[in-house]
């Protein structure tokens, strides 16, 4: 029998698989490390007052609903909920176990910082971003507050910290200073999504096109994107080059959703893709002119980095962790140069010197896979003082 030496926080999965929409990039991860540790792991359940560890053969039957999903996970949940509520019931001796929380999930709720006080369990947590402390303006109200009380909880009760990029890291590291908490162990490790595969089809139109893919929120920056097509359709009519806004809606970017949805002009050049399969967005990125990237804030990135594996050019706003994971390879602006993104546009419309250098700067890239990531993480975990 293999020793369950892990707990894995499955929460946030629970909740997301239920609603059925489609994963971000934090449920890629979380079911990334459901499907790597879940059967060295038990299941731990948390909401409100609400926390439980279940059986292993629970979390066997949970971990398989979860990385299944679809249409059947509602059905398949109710109907072994009741087994798997009073699986854990006891929830056994856990001190010293390492309990993975890898979506942020509960940090800023003190029943689960006095759980893991009392069961001594070794708190393990991947930090994605601290973007709601570094850009509060881009995220619902109160949002700040509550993150930084997430940061300071980690920093007071890990056992160590998983960072997506050193750049995350050096953000939690500055926070830290700032709080005159200590840092505890850490490792960086590089985030992955779907398998990219060796041969891609890519998308034929009727005219080039551009790709943005990312969640419709404020700190993506779409508005600089849906105003310059506005300004391009105005001047190059039927000529525009289309654009494809890959990505479900989220918060604090009103306005960009009421051109998406109100603005006849950008219909005619803007295509919102809220239900993109990988693969499809695979085949578009391949066949677009360039992938667009003009965020004010990421915690990773990952787009940028698929996006050059699939041998797509990237225009990109300047910031660390693109820098982290993709070189010099991107065309680099401020996220403010709507003049220069519009330069940039229209020059990889044809020929383009500074696409062709990209072109061949890629040669090679491979983006980041989860082998490598677990690889560091693995030993790391080891490595924890008990």
């Amino acid at each position: 029998m293999v020793e369950r030496k892990y707990l894995i926080d499955v929460s946030r999965l629970i909740w997301r698989v239920w609603t059925g929409r489609l994963p971000t990039g934090i449920d890629r991860v979380c079911l990334a490390y459901l499907e790597h540790f879940g059967t060295r792991a038990q299941a731990v359940v948390h909401k409100g007052n609400f926390l439980r560890i279940l059986s292993p053969r629970q979390t066997d039957r949970l971990t398989q609903l979860l990385l299944e999903g679809g249409a059947g996970f509602r059905a398949g949940l109710i109907r072994t909920a009741p087994r798997i509520l009073l699986s854990g019931r006891g929830n056994g001796d856990c001190a010293g176990k390492i309990y993975l929380n890898i979506g942020h999930t509960g940090l800023d709720d003190p029943v689960l910082m006095r759980w893991v006080r009392r069961r001594r369990v070794r708190a393990v947590y991947l930090i994605h971003d601290l973007i709601p402390v570094s850009h509060p303006e881009f995220c619902r109200e109160g949002e700040d507050e509550r993150h930084r009380q997430r940061m300071r909880n980690v920093l007071d009760s890990a056992a160590g910290i998983i960072g997506n990029s050193h750049s995350t890291l050096g953000e939690l590291a500055d926070f830290a200073a700032a709080e005159g908490r200590p840092m505890p162990p850490t490792v960086s490790a590089w985030i992955s999504g779907y398998p990219i595969p060796d041969v891609v089809t890519p998308v034929r139109m009727d005219r080039p096109y551009f790709v943005t893919v990312g969640t419709i929120e404020g700190r993506k920056n779409h508005i600089l994107l849906l105003n310059l097509w506005l300004h391009l359709a105005e001047r190059l009519g039927e000529e525009t080059p289309r654009l494809l806004v890959i990505g479900q809606r989220g918060w604090e970017a009103e306005h960009a959703h009421a051109l998406l949805d109100r603005s006849p002009l950008l219909r005619r050049h803007v295509r919102e893709m809220n239900d993109c399969t990988d693969e499809d967005m695979a085949r578009f990125i391949v066949g677009a002119r360039a992938l667009l990237m003009p965020s004010f804030a990421e915690g990773f990135g990952l787009p940028v980095a698929e996006a050059l594996q699939l041998g797509a050019p990237v225009i990109a706003s300047d910031l660390p962790v693109f820098r982290e994971i993709a070189g010099d390879i991107p065309l680099y602006l401020d996220p403010n140069d709507g003049a220069g993104w519009e330069r940039a546009i229209l020059s990889f419309l044809g020929q383009s010197l500074e696409r062709d250098r990209q072109l061949a700067a890629m040669q090679g890239f491979r983006a980041p896979g989860w082998d490598g990531h677990f690889s560091a993480v693995e030993p790391w975990l080891e490595s924890l003082p008990r």
